[in-house]
């Protein structure tokens, strides 16, 4: 099996700068893997081989707001019209007409609206961890458990406070948070520094939390998804209830569920090996 060392470049993905990381052969049927928050590229460092190896192109931006990407001002720039409009010219740019979605987070609620509004680009849809729009808040409706694990939300709405409190020591709060929302030894110690790193590029905190409050600006996503779908859910997420991967489910014509019972928030890292094999059946069928 061939091993393809990761690439860096720089896309101008419509009137955006994305840096962009990409393996495999050229010829292969084209990935696109997007990160959720805090996270970056390397969220999904232990994907990007097992994807390449399997003869697939993988692409892998940091979306805009996050580490060395563009980070444009103001809220409305990081709407989720904006943020699925990135995908649009990313693969524009790189001369893709279809390709499979991978989200995880707020990539896959990214995802999901790609699901719902471009199913002419799609071929497969995999989220992780990342509940349909239309699903969360109708579950935060009916689950005050849901609604206090999602509390911090409402925090991230202040200006200027939240970008003090998680850039504060060298970015501390951040980096527990990776620690407390996974199992033990997901995150290496070398990986928390290039964090930190990331959080720190100018204007990153701002360009990261503008992603939540733009939500006041989210559209309508109530379209059925035709793309076949996979749901990959770590059962054990502290944000995010398990009850959130089926209704989310509810919106797919055809989508299935593989919970990880152990599994917590980051379940492409704590489970590497078996989500590996989860993509590379369900991308290859």
């Amino acid at each position: 099996m061939i091993s393809f060392a990761p690439e860096h470049r720089f896309v101008n993905a419509g009137n955006i700068r994305l840096h962009v990381v990409e393996a495999g052969p050229a010829g292969g049927k084209p990935v696109i893997l997007l990160h959720g928050f805090p996270d970056f590229w390397i969220g999904w460092r232990r994907q990007i081989d097992a994807l390449a190896s399997a003869g697939f192109r993988v692409i892998v931006p940091d979306q805009r707001g996050y580490n060395v990407s563009d980070k444009p001002k103001g809220v409305r720039e990081y709407a989720l019209a904006k943020l699925l409009g990135d995908v649009v010219a990313l693969a524009d740019a790189l001369g893709i007409e279809r390709f499979h979605l991978v989200g995880h987070d707020w990539g896959g609620v990214v995802a999901w609206t790609a699901g719902a509004k471009l199913p002419s680009r799609l071929d497969k849809l995999v989220i992780l961890n990342a509940p349909h729009p239309e699903a969360l808040f109708a579950h935060l409706l009916r689950s005050p458990t849901q609604l206090l694990r999602s509390s911090y939300a409402a925090f991230f709405q202040v200006p200027v406070l939240p970008e003090a409190v998680l850039g504060a020591r060298h970015s501390a709060l951040l980096a527990r948070a990776l620690r407390t929302s996974s199992r033990s030894g997901a995150f290496l110690e070398e990986e928390i520094a290039e964090y930190r790193q990331a959080w720190q590029q100018p204007g990153a905190l701002t360009g990261m939390l503008n992603w939540y409050r733009a939500l006041r600006f989210r559209p309508s996503v109530k379209e059925p998804i035709t793309t076949p779908t996979l749901v990959l859910w770590g059962m054990q997420d502290h944000a995010l209830e398990g009850g959130l991967a089926e209704r989310s489910l509810s919106f797919c014509n055809i989508g299935r569920l593989q919970p990880f019972e152990r599994a917590m928030h980051w379940v492409q890292r704590e489970e590497a090996s078996a989500v590996n094999a989860a993509l590379l059946t369900f991308l290859d069928g």
